[in-house]
């Protein structure tokens, strides 16, 4: 019994140091400047490995997926360098939103408009990728850092061998040019597609089939729904909301081979922060398999004891 929950091997290095602060220094990135990580990687090569890894089985790995790419102290949102100080502590799936400048340059940004998180103004689709590589992003506090809004090309050309990721494609962003730069990064095995209906999910599975999808299933009718739209649950990550379900609707998914994403960011990660972070475990033990958050790194050290000791999912982590 007490074997049952030791952490996998080729994570205790790194989950050991995980009650260390994260790197808070603005500006200062604890690997070199071409923005490499080391350890906590995952790697995918094909699609068909990317199925067989978000297809759910018992001995699955629970993980953390990073909301607009894990934000910290002097790590703003959406930037590279956010991305690689994560991944120091953890593997991850990387959540990043795609926005579109006047120009058709593909760049990473939540908002519609610069003023929050760089040193700009005004709206992103009114400005030139020329005038967005003039700025500087800003961290959680407001803090200017010397970090600069990367493309989505760049984002997955840095991310494979590294993380999963998913993105969140904004409405003025046309499907067809995220699946051009997907598939010229050659990206489809670790870049999956959020999508908020089912409408959404069927056009882009008809563009491109290969590739994973995030979905929205929050109840019971929701799957039966979502069966009738002719998509493979086997293309399938279920987001399952920003409130807690029931573990017998976690269960339904499981059958079906899917993996459950609930979104602990907002109240959830607030109640792990007034309640302690055990709150985290809860969450995996009634079924939730990736932990969408903004504290990845916490999320991460309460979750780590659940993973079994050995999975047929463990030769896609790498050091």
């Amino acid at each position: 019994m007490k074997n049952k929950f030791l952490w996998i091997p080729f994570l205790l290095l790194f989950f050991g140091s995980c009650s260390q602060k994260p790197v808070v220094e603005q500006g200062v990135l604890a690997v070199d400047s071409e923005v490499e990580t080391t350890g906590n990687h995952i790697q995918l090569s094909s699609v068909e490995e990317a199925r067989a890894f978000y297809t759910w089985t018992s001995d699955r790995i629970p993980m953390v997926s990073a909301h607009r790419g894990g934000p910290y102290p002097g790590f703003p949102e959406n930037a590279i360098e956010t991305f690689a100080n994560v991944v120091k502590y953890t593997p991850t799936i990387i959540e990043l939103d795609v926005a579109m400048t006047k120009d058709g340059v593909l760049v990473l940004m939540h908002d519609d408009k610069l003023d929050r998180t760089t040193t700009g103004r005004g709206l992103v689709s009114n400005a030139t990728y020329a005038d967005i590589q003039t700025l500087f992003l800003k961290d959680e506090d407001g803090n200017i850092t010397d970090f600069k809004v990367p493309t989505l090309e760049e984002a997955l050309i840095w991310s494979k061998g590294k993380a999963l990721l998913t993105v969140d494609i904004k409405q003025s962003v046309p499907y067809e040019k995220i699946v051009e730069v997907v598939r010229s990064t050659g990206s489809e095995a670790h870049a999956a597609l959020i999508t908020y209906s089912f409408a959404s999910a069927k056009k882009l599975h008809y563009m491109a089939p290969e590739m994973m999808l995030s979905v929205t299933i929050r109840n019971m009718e929701e799957i039966e729904r979502f069966e009738e739209s002719g998509i493979p649950w086997t293309r399938v990550i279920a987001f399952t909301g920003v409130a807690e379900r029931p573990h017998e609707f976690n269960k339904a998914l499981h059958e079906k081979g899917v993996f459950t994403i609930l979104g602990v960011l907002g109240n959830l990660d607030g109640r792990a922060i007034a309640r302690g972070d055990q709150l985290y475990a809860s969450f995996v033990q009634k079924g939730a398999d990736i932990l969408a958050t903004d504290r990845p790194i916490e999320a991460a050290a309460a979750i780590k004891t659940l993973a079994p000791s050995t999975s047929s999912k463990s030769k896609y982590f790498k050091k």
